[in-house]
C-alpha cells in the first residue's frame, strides 16, 4: 500500500532478548525448566498459555527478600512465523527459599510463533522493565522444544499520506491489521502500539485503538520522518507482530554554477543542496548531448550540511546545458535540479 523502505520486521522487538554482549547473572542458577505442553495450535490474535515451572536458585547479598521473578526465553529453530523469540510472563516463586526454590507462571504463545521453538535460557525479570545499567543476558539452559501451529496470523500494512513526504512537512500513516489468511479484518477494535524510533527497537510504543476494520490513522510530526515508524501488536510480555517503515521523502535538488561563463577546459564549481541533508548520498552532474540525451560528467557526495559541490568543465564554446541528478538513496526518492547553462569562451 505504501513504499515501505525497511524490511517488514526490521528493527522491531518481536520477542527480543537482552543484548548479546552483556554478561549472564552470576547469582542465578537453573536446575530445570518444565513446560506442560510441547505442541499447541493458536489462531488469530489469541494466545495459548503454556504452564512453566522453573527450579533454581538466586543468591543475593541484599537484606530481606527481594522476591525475584524469572523469565524463560525460547528461540526459534524452524517455521515461518514472524516472532523470532518467545519470552514467558513473569514467573513468581511459589515454593522453597529463593536460594533453591520453584518459580511458576505461563508462556503465552501467539499464532505468529508458527514453527518450532526451544528453551535456551532463563533471566531475572520483569522482562522489559527499565534498567539503569547494561541488561544481563539469560543464563543458558538447553530445555524442551515447543511446536506451534499458527493460523490466521495478523497481516500489518501501512499507507503513508502523502506517499512521498516533502522535507519539513508533517504526514499521516493509515495502519491496518487484517487476517492474512482471509484478507479480512478480525471484526473488533484492537489495541496496537504506534512508535517512532526507540520504541520500535526496544518496545513500549504508545497504545492506540483501531476501529472494527482494524484501521488506525495517526498524524506524525515532520521530524518523525527522520526515524523508523512502526506498528506493534503487544503481547504478554513480548510483541507478537510488528511492521516498520521509513517514509519516502522528496530529494529536492537545487544547484547553480559559480560562474555562468568560463574558458573551454577550465573548472567551474557547481554548488547546490539536497533537501533533508542525506549525507554521503551521491549526486551526478549531467550535461546535455544533442537535443534530449543527458550524460553524467561528474559525481560528488552530499555533505552532512546537505550541500554538495561538483565540477563542470566546458568542452566547447557556446551555451552548455547542465543539471544535477540525485538518484534514490536510503528513504529519499530521486530528484533533479532545474537545468542551467555555462557559456564556454
Amino acid at each position: 500500500m505504501a513504499a515501505l523502505l525497511a524490511a517488514p520486521l526490521a528493527g522491531l522487538v518481536l520477542g527480543g532478548t537482552p543484548s548479546a554482549q552483556a554478561d549472564t547473572d552470576p547469582n542465578l542458577t537453573i536446575t530445570s525448566v518444565v513446560l506442560n505442553r510441547t505442541a499447541v495450535a493458536v489462531s488469530g490474535l489469541n494466545t495459548y498459555p503454556i504452564g512453566v515451572t522453573v527450579k533454581g536458585g538466586y543468591k543475593t547479598t541484599e537484606p530481606g527478600d527481594p522476591n525475584v521473578v524469572l523469565n524463560v526465553v525460547l528461540d526459534r529453530t524452524g517455521g515461518t512465523g514472524g516472532v523470532r523469540h518467545m519470552v514467558s510472563a513473569d514467573l513468581k516463586r511459589m515454593a522453597g527459599p529463593q536460594e533453591g526454590g520453584t518459580w511458576t507462571g505461563t508462556l503465552n504463545v501467539a499464532s505468529t510463533a508458527n514453527g518450532t521453538f526451544k528453551v535456551t535460557g532463563v533471566m531475572t525479570g520483569p522482562f522489559g522493565a527499565p534498567d539503569p545499567g547494561t541488561p544481563i543476558d539469560p543464563t543458558p539452559f538447553a530445555g524442551q522444544t515447543v511446536t506451534v501451529t499458527g493460523t490466521h496470523q495478523p497481516k500489518l500494512t501501512a499507507s503513508v499520506i502523502p506517499k512521498v513526504v516533502p522535507v519539513g512537512k508533517s504526514y499521516s500513516i493509515r495502519w491496518a491489521v487484517t487476517d492474512a489468511q482471509t484478507g479480512k479484518a478480525y471484526g473488533s477494535r484492537l489495541t496496537v502500539g504506534l512508535g517512532v524510533d526507540t520504541p520500535c527497537a526496544e518496545g513500549g510504543a504508545p497504545l492506540y485503538r483501531t476501529d472494527t476494520n482494524g484501521i488506525v490513522t495517526k498524524a506524525y510530526l515532520a521530524t518523525d520522518a527522520n526515524a523508523l515508524n512502526c506498528l506493534q501488536v503487544p503481547g504478554k510480555p513480548y510483541v507478537i507482530a510488528g511492521q516498520g517503515l521509513f517514509v519516502a521523502r522528496s530529494g529536492a535538488v537545487t544547484a547553480g554554477p559559480a560562474k555562468t561563463s568560463a574558458p573551454v577546459g577550465s573548472i567551474v564549481p557547481v554548488n547546490g543542496t539536497v533537501a533533508g541533508g542525506p549525507a554521503s548520498c551521491p549526486v551526478n552532474l549531467q550535461r546535455l548531448y544533442g537535443a534530449t540525451q543527458w550524460r553524467t560528467v561528474g559525481t560528488a557526495k552530499v555533505r552532512s550540511s546537505g550541500r554538495f559541490t561538483v565540477n563542470a568543465q566546458p568542452a566547447y564554446k557556446g551555451q552548455i546545458p547542465y543539471r544535477v541528478s540525485f538518484p534514490k538513496c536510503y528513504e529519499f526518492v530521486a530528484g533533479l535540479s532545474k537545468a542551467f547553462s555555462i557559456r564556454g569562451t
